[in-house]
């Protein structure tokens, strides 16, 4: 009996180990559920936003000034997140199950203690932050107040429910993840029309609805790591003491991919600040506008997510040869679906835009957005997949100093072209044109570097074999 227990347990855990198997059948086994998670979690969004465009467009405004700052979380939300994925591959395909346990608990104490500080800054200086934005309208400012300090309730939820995926898409394992988050959309569809309309509590009804659904899946993921039969570890505590060699660590890769997410939300912030001086519906514009071409970039985080497991686990394994299969195969998919939206949004994107926003005057300006943003998606595609793989051998700095240095060029780029005749559509080309910048540079950097590298590694295995 317990020999045929423990044969169960390996065909298991084969199923999940990238070290072995066909390269494109893995990858897209690890991708898929981690695209899913990432439209699920997008659709948390879109949801409010085309529930809250029924409300009104000062509405949507209101969430959207919020949102900001809950986008400002992911970054500190990294820190546990990526500390989990990229320790818990390279140790699983290093074979040291023991160390990718560490990392995975260290990195859920990490989620609490920054989820914590994060949400009792948001909630504290609710007025101030909001305040940034200089919005005209009091009552939408006074409403994105509300929604900020409700929302801040579940960021330190959301923190561990990210470390959590995070060692369940670094075991190779990205299904429960996927399946945790599907459940959470759910119950946040079925929450919000009750809060918002029949309870008639309007933006702070979707903030509600918002953390009843985050507490529901951080609850699922902590019972996934501790319950769910093909769980990456037999056994695993919560509460273990903290080590300060596998927190320092964990700080050294995911510190600058933090960095690189809050800039680059500063920055946006920015922008939106001058977006805001257009008026509240060009501010409902931009937010609607950056969630329906979340179709393309979010595919390629969950792109970029699957691509950093499988290269942290043929890295622990020194599998070079997966490693630069898994580069050409991954590049060769992403760019096509950059190329596939890329057409979407310059045939269609006033239709996409019509189904949040039904005013004619911002269905127009939203079909101005999405033929100018369309021009960056394959560039994007370009640098998740190239991030990726940096990511995957614990090289965080490259992507993230493009990052910062391109998305710093944002500011000063579209303020500029917003001054000329061009007015709010300067904006959004000046997005298009630092996003395009930040793919190509990190897409050379990759070359020149992690593909010299995998030929000297390559060069070096055939020698001494």
């Amino acid at each position: 009996m317990i020999e045929r227990i423990a044969r169960m347990s390996d065909v298991s855990n084969e199923r999940y180990d990238l070290t072995q198997g066909r390269i494109f059948d893995r990858l897209i086994a690890v991708a898929l559920p981690i695209i899913g998670t990432q439209l699920v979690l997008m659709s948390y969004n879109l949801v409010d936003m085309f529930l809250l465009g029924r409300v009104g467009s000062e509405a949507v405004a209101a969430a959207g000034m919020a949102g900001m700052y809950m986008w400002l979380s992911n970054g500190v939300l990294l820190i546990g997140r990526m500390g989990a994925e990229i320790g818990v591959a390279q140790n699983l395909g290093g074979h040291d199950e023991e160390a990718a346990r560490k990392f995975s608990s260290n990195s859920i104490f990490l989620a609490v203690s920054t989820g914590m500080a994060f949400a009792v800054a948001c909630r504290a200086f609710s007025s101030s932050l909001i305040g940034f934005f200089n919005i005209k309208e009091a009552h939408v400012a006074r409403s994105a107040v509300n929604y900020l300090s409700i929302v801040s309730l579940g960021m330190p939820l959301t923190f561990v429910s990210a470390a959590a995926a995070g060692t369940f898409n670094g075991s190779g394992n990205s299904r429960v993840p996927f399946l945790i988050n599907s459940a959470g959309l759910v119950l946040n569809a079925a929450l919000d029309p009750i809060f918002i309309f029949s309870l008639g509590l309007g933006v702070e009804g979707a903030a509600v609805a918002t953390v009843i659904a985050q507490a529901a899946g951080c609850s699922m993921s902590l019972l996934a790591l501790k319950k769910k039969k093909d769980r990456p570890f037999e056994r695993y505590i919560f509460f273990m003491k903290p080590e300060l060699r596998y927190i320092t660590r964990i700080l050294r890769w995911s510190v600058p991919i933090a960095i690189e997410s809050m800039l680059f939300t500063f920055f946006t912030l920015v922008v939106s600040r001058i977006v805001a001086g257009f008026g509240a519906g060009a501010i409902a514009v931009y937010r609607v506008g950056t969630y329906i071409e979340s179709l393309c970039w979010l595919t390629c985080i969950g792109v970029s997510t699957a691509v950093t497991a499988f290269v942290g686990q043929n890295y622990g394994a020194r599998k070079w040869e997966r490693i630069g299969g898994c580069c050409r195969i991954s590049l060769a998919a992403s760019c096509s679906w950059g190329a596939f939206v890329m057409v979407l949004f310059l045939t269609a994107g006033g239709h996409l835009f019509r189904f949040f926003l039904p005013d004619p005057v911002l269905i127009d300006e939203g079909r101005s957005f999405m033929r100018i943003i369309a021009i960056c998606q394959v560039f994007g595609c370009l640098e998740a997949v190239s991030s990726g793989v940096f990511r995957g051998f614990g090289r965080t700095l490259p992507p993230s100093v493009v990052s910062v240095v391109c998305n710093a060029l944002r500011i000063p780029i579209s303020y500029a072209l917003s001054m000329s005749s061009l007015g709010i559509n300067g904006i959004w080309l000046g997005v298009t044109i630092t996003a395009s910048l930040r793919g190509a540079w990190v897409f050379v950097w990759f070359l020149l570097d992690i593909v010299s590298r995998l030929r000297g590694s390559g060069r070096k295995s055939a020698s001494d074999g």
